[in-house]
């Protein structure tokens, strides 16, 4: 391991999260005494007299300084045994099913993120993998759903677009009665809110674009494990040999993120919690999906395994399709974009993006709650509605 990027020493390991996002991963360059983490560019390294790599690193694809260090602070972060750094989220589901056997059974909610649908069934549709997409809500039709050959099962919780809750603890729980391995994608809580490992999951992945690198500028993803288990190190091979790696600069941007990630989840919780109840009083509101309201399905659930709300919810607008369109258009301080988890606040119409064949309904707006004043982003929303 190289000193300039080893983590705490033992002794001084911190344990609350808030340090954690500042320190894991991170040491004062020792050749310069710089604070901050160098970026490692370089794609090669240099061989010792004996034709070994003494500092750990041959070949960027394979492995880099920067990389190790973001790595580092996502298992710390996540409270896992070890982390992989991808280019994108999306990568690490392909690296995931990539690591699949034929005939393969999986497991997913009936309102997983649109990319994992297509990645499943159009980039892997003639790869012979069975796919049960159940109510991850209903527990009873999770475990009907089970067969011998299932070996994984994908959580989504808070759902994306729909915010609904699955019981982790629960779910991890079936998983095991076939031995299947499952997986929680945390991008929407981040550890600050929900620590899935904690609660039994095996495995958890981040689209890091979103939250983590808190800032809309840099592409990447994570996959963090709670042990060794043969989908991560088949995961780990796809990432050397198949081309996933992220670069170091996406790798430094992610790490810089994850320094005030706390406090950032903190923020977007509360402005999302102040706007969904604002929507809820609203006459040309329909429905609220945010978990932080009481009324919400998954409330009591939400409440025991998550310590804040997050800054994701969705709302559907009275009027249909085109009511909808219209409040988008005519918003003023929210941006009408794809994506989420930056300091500015997006709106967007998730079934226009998801295409013909979606599951959302067709009046649902879906908003990215960022960190401006909360007054100002219910002004804006008062007068689009």
């Amino acid at each position: 391991m190289s000193d300039q990027v080893a983590g705490p020493h033992p002794k001084t390991r911190p344990s609350k999260i808030e340090t954690q996002a500042v320190h894991a991963g991170r040491r004062i360059d020792p050749s310069t005494g710089a604070v901050t983490p160098p970026i490692h560019v370089s794609s090669t390294f240099e061989r010792g007299s004996d034709g070994e790599y003494p500092r750990g690193f041959s070949y960027a694809r394979e492995g880099n300084p920067t990389r190790q260090s973001l790595e580092e602070c996502l298992a710390a972060l996540e409270g896992g045994k070890e982390a992989l750094a991808f280019s994108s989220g999306l990568a690490v589901a392909t690296a995931l099913l990539q690591g699949l056997e034929p005939g393969d059974h999986i497991i997913a909610p009936e309102d997983v993120y649109y990319g994992l649908r297509q990645v499943i069934g159009v980039v892997f549709a003639k790869w012979p993998l069975e796919t049960s997409y159940v109510d991850m809500t209903d527990l009873a039709a999770v475990r009907a759903a089970l067969r011998p050959a299932t070996r994984l099962v994908l959580i989504e919780t808070p759902s994306n677009p729909l915010m609904k809750i699955t019981d982790l603890a629960a779910v991890a729980r079936i998983a095991r009665e076939v031995n299947a391995i499952s997986v929680c994608d945390g991008t929407f809580t981040t550890p600050v809110l929900q620590r899935p490992l904690d609660l039994g999951v095996d495995m958890v992945w981040h689209s890091v674009t979103k939250y983590i690198g808190g800032h809309s500028d840099m592409v990447g993803g994570a996959l963090i494990t709670r042990y060794d288990n043969y989908l991560f190190e088949r995961a780990r091979k796809s990432l050397l040999f198949g081309g996933a790696a992220p670069s170091a600069f996406d790798c430094w941007l992610a790490l810089r993120g994850a320094s005030t990630l706390p406090w950032r989840m903190r923020a977007h919780s509360g402005n999302a919690l102040a706007v969904a109840e604002f929507l809820q009083r609203h006459p040309a509101v329909e429905q609220v999906h945010y978990p932080g309201l009481p009324e919400h399905s998954g409330h009591a659930i939400a409440k025991q395994q998550m310590t804040g709300w997050g800054g994701m919810l969705s709302f559907q607008v009275r009027g249909g399709r085109e009511a909808a369109m219209a409040v988008a258009a005519r918003v003023r301080l929210f941006t009408r974009a794809t994506s989420l988890g930056g300091p500015h606040s997006l709106i967007e119409h998730r079934a226009s993006i998801e295409g013909r064949d979606t599951k959302t309904p067709q009046n649902l707006l879906r908003a990215s709650i960022g960190l401006e004043n909360s007054d100002d982003l219910i002004a804006d929303l008062e007068q689009a509605l």
